[in-house]
């Protein structure tokens, strides 16, 4: 039918170009999991956790532009379009700055705080030390990507995504196995690669939005009421994804107080997290255009219909991948990593990698309903409820009996409540009809 025919042309390049970005992050793992000790995983995992703190937080770049941009769009006002753009670059290429002017204090900061070993800590140091130099190009790219598809094209971010994570596999197999670089070659390679992207997205704004460019100006950030507009959405999505970003450090630092197997183990696994959310991001991003359009043209367009159909192909996808995890794990395991040690460490473990579908597909989805509806209060409610009333309590009232259980049952039942809180706040925050 016609809807199902909308939201695949929205969810299919988005899996596409989501796909390949945990695509990378197994073949990261997978290098240093080959390599002679589980210490240059662990080095990844540390390394990407402050990196996921600094981007993360700055992820209302991508989101708060897609909803936005997405209800100008439906509005027809190129104007109001090129003036989000205009802010959204504004801050992502300020915070890029900032963040090389202060590297080596963060770099400090991070590594001083997250616990690890020596070893991890020394390589975990060398890598952020390079790869932080990618950051202006990243969070501009993280700018672009939300405009574009709120402008209704969920190809050009398909387009930019594939070929940055296929120049950053390159460059990293080229850097670790040829020059055998180790973990710092990953690092390179991802900073060749997002400068790539960056230029990538400026040819495809000139290429395809030119009657835009004209709004895309130092003059369109200056309105304070439409700045302040817009970072009254960020705050919101800034401060709910500083609870995520609390809640994944934590459970990547507990994981390293365990061990460097444990943390290993606990890497790996969430590489499978993070697979299955870029998968179910697909539609998650098809939500947003397309709730943001209908509602930015008319504020009470009948928007159920949108998201019923997209919770049903969000269930499919989530059942064949609990299909594939729950009778698979074991072999998914034997291609991230031969380390025998750590192989035998996650037997215990691996029926948390076939949960993982069932209890996160219902907060992802939800993420981009309302992010297309720009009811961002609504999202920061259920996070702060999920990291403080669920993760925190569940995991320190089980951790002494539980140990690493505990950890993720509380990571587990943390993504599940979120799912509830905004399914339940659905009718007060997105259905307004």
């Amino acid at each position: 039918m016609k809807l199902d025919r909308e939201i695949l042309k929205f969810a299919i390049p988005n899996i596409v170009s989501n796909i390949t970005v945990p695509f990378l992050g197994l073949v990261d793992m997978a290098l240093m999991g080959h390599l002679d000790s589980p210490a240059y995983i662990g080095a990844i995992a540390l390394g990407t956790v402050i990196f996921n703190i600094l981007y993360w937080s700055l992820g209302f770049l991508r989101m708060s532009t897609s909803g936005m941009t997405a209800q100008a769009f439906g509005r027809n006002d190129k104007q109001a379009a090129g003036g989000i753009l205009s802010k959204a670059l504004f801050i992502a290429f300020s915070a890029g700055l900032l963040i090389l002017l202060f590297r080596h204090p963060i770099e400090s900061l991070g590594f001083n705080l997250l616990e690890g070993s020596e070893d991890v800590k020394l390589f975990g140091r060398g890598y952020f030390s390079i790869r932080v130099w990618a950051a202006p190009a990243s969070l501009a790219i993280f700018a672009f990507s939300g405009w574009f598809l709120g402008m209704q094209n969920a190809r050009i971010p398909m387009y930019i995504a594939i070929a940055i994570n296929v120049f950053n596999i390159v460059f990293s197999l080229l850097f670790v196995v040829v020059l055998d670089m180790k973990s710092d070659g990953v690092a390179l390679g991802t900073v060749i690669s997002q400068y790539i992207g960056l230029v990538m997205c400026i040819f495809y704004l000139f290429r395809h939005f030119k009657h835009v460019l004209p709004d895309i100006n130092v003059k369109a950030i200056l309105p304070l009421s439409e700045f302040r507009k817009f970072l009254g959405v960020s705050r919101d999505i800034f401060i709910r994804t500083l609870c995520i970003i609390l809640v994944f450090t934590y459970f990547t630092d507990r994981s390293a107080a365990q061990g460097d197997q444990v943390l290993a183990v606990n890497s790996l696994f969430r590489e499978f997290l993070m697979f299955f959310s870029f998968l179910m991001d697909g539609f998650a991003y098809a939500a947003e255009p397309m709730i943001g359009a209908r509602l930015g043209k008319d504020k009470k367009s009948p928007i159920r219909k949108v998201v019923r159909r997209i919770f049903m192909w969000g269930l499919g996808l989530t059942l064949l991948t609990t299909l594939i995890y729950g009778a698979g794990g074991n072999v998914l395991m034997r291609l991230m990593t031969n380390q025998t040690d750590v192989l035998a460490m996650a037997q215990p473990y691996l029926l948390y990698i076939a949960l993982i579908p069932v209890a996160c597909f219902m907060s992802f989805l939800w993420d981009g309903v309302y992010i297309g509806a720009v009811a961002t209060r609504g999202m920061l409610y259920s996070i702060l409820i999920s990291t403080f009333v669920v993760f925190f309590p569940f995991y320190f009232l089980l951790n002494e009996r539980l140990g690493n259980h505990a950890l993720w049952g509380a990571m587990l039942l943390f993504m599940f409540s979120r799912g509830m809180y905004l399914w339940a706040a659905s009718r007060r925050y997105v259905f307004k009809d």
